[in-house]
């Protein structure tokens, strides 16, 4: 049995030229462009190359993001509320809606991260009481939907839901609403804006909690109608790999809801791990975190293991490789590359899987009717013949007819 048979399809294509002729017994070229699948990493660093103050810093940013262009197809861009809009009124909407567009024309599917979050939020909210907080939170959402549709259609609506209601490292005021309305009517009233305003867009739920406390929160917003499209899971893996068994456990866990699941935020480490006894990943503050030599070809081998599992799980659609570079949250080694951009064993291990093994490339020939069948893996390719050249998307359940030109 194929163990990426979900990933996969066939299809039968009729190829004709520009004439509307079918084009017998022709050799075509069908070459991958792009995966179905998305591949991500955060793309924070798209914002720097936008506002770069000089060509050096230009010049650096610009490596760095050519060389996450190599290797991902999914990005994520930052909104969290704090930083997004520190005076309430001024927000960085035209340098993100810069980003996303530069993205978008990359053929980079973008994601916005986060909605609403009780961590990174507004510190101007607690001027005000429960009610206009509310109404304000739900403001924001209208526009920032609204601003990007067409560009981000894609959110981590609302994060680290289980935790919010007892969060206790600061007082905030999502935490406020949360404990007041509970989790459910909150995430109920967010999920709602997010839909009215692009009811079209793929709308997350996102959590670093797998434990069941996550699915039974679930379980009760489903029940509640709340339209969640995808399952977030953030894998942050500062104390060690999770290792497969752990890995089957969270995918059984959330696949019996039937919704497609993400890994959103996926860390592995390529230095020293994090202490065991830590309990808050954010409470372990030191002044260097080196990556090293045998700890880059351990998470170069960790990542092609976790990578190659949930690539094969029919309800995976997407994984998120949080830090494009070393040095980032943290100051963790927790990057496909080193904090100088080079390259690291991790970078060349997922290239080899994503734009090698499990990239379609073949030469078809059709028959007296112009038909090929079609195999390979699902997303974007370009057929190839002396006759011209054509974009389709192989996907399942579909017959196509291809016009070269």
């Amino acid at each position: 049995m194929d163990k990426f048979a979900a990933r996969k399809a066939t299809a039968p294509i009729r190829v004709v030229g520009k004439d509307g002729e079918a084009l017998k017994n022709t050799e075509i070229r069908m070459e991958m462009k792009n995966h179905q699948f998305l591949f991500g990493c955060g793309a924070f660093e798209t914002l720097a190359l936008m506002q770069a103050k000089d060509e050096q810093e230009k010049a650096f940013y610009a490596d760095r993001i050519e060389k996450w262009l190599g290797l991902f197809n999914f990005g994520t861009l930052p909104f969290y509320w704090g930083r997004y809009e520190r005076e309430q009124g001024k927000t960085m909407e035209p340098e993100t809606l810069k980003a996303a567009r530069w993205l978008k024309d990359r053929g980079v599917t973008v994601k916005g991260h986060p909605l609403c979050w009780h961590t990174a939020c507004a510190n101007w909210l607690m001027q005000y009481d429960n009610k206009e907080i509310m109404r304000l939170q739900l403001e924001r959402i209208h526009r920032d939907v609204g601003a990007f549709r067409g560009l981000i259609d894609m959110w981590d609506v609302i994060n680290e839901v289980v935790i919010m209601p007892v969060f206790d490292k600061y007082d905030n005021a999502i935490t406020r609403l949360c404990k007041e309305k509970g989790r459910i009517q909150l995430v109920k009233e967010v999920f709602e804006a997010a839909k009215e305003t692009n009811p079209g867009a793929t709308l997350l739920i996102n959590d670093f909690n797998t434990s069941q406390s996550y699915e039974i929160l679930i379980e009760g917003l489903l029940h509640a109608g709340v339209p969640i499209s995808v399952i977030g899971i953030q894998s942050h893996q500062h104390q060690g790999y999770w290792g497969l068994e752990k890995l089957h456990t969270v995918l059984e866990r959330f696949s019996h809801f039937g919704l497609p699941i993400h890994f959103t935020e996926n860390t592995l480490i390529s230095g020293d791990l994090m202490p065991a006894h830590i309990e808050d990943l954010n409470d372990w503050q030191v002044p260097e975190w080196p990556t090293t030599p045998e700890g880059e070809e351990r998470q170069a081998r960790e990542a092609a293991e976790m990578y190659t599992e949930l690539f094969a799980h029919p309800l995976v659609e997407g994984i998120t490789t949080w830090d494009p570079a070393d040095g980032a949250w943290l100051g963790a080694p927790s990057g496909l590359m080193r904090k100088d951009s080079s390259l690291k064993p991790v970078y060349h291990k997922l290239h080899s899987l994503i734009h090698g093994e499990w990239k379609t490339d073949v030469t078809l020939k059709t028959d007296d009717n112009g038909f090929v069948t079609m195999e390979g893996y699902k997303g974007q390719y370009e057929a190839v013949a002396d006759a011209g050249k054509a974009m389709f998307d192989l996907k399942d359940n579909q017959q196509l007819i291809i016009i070269l030109k």
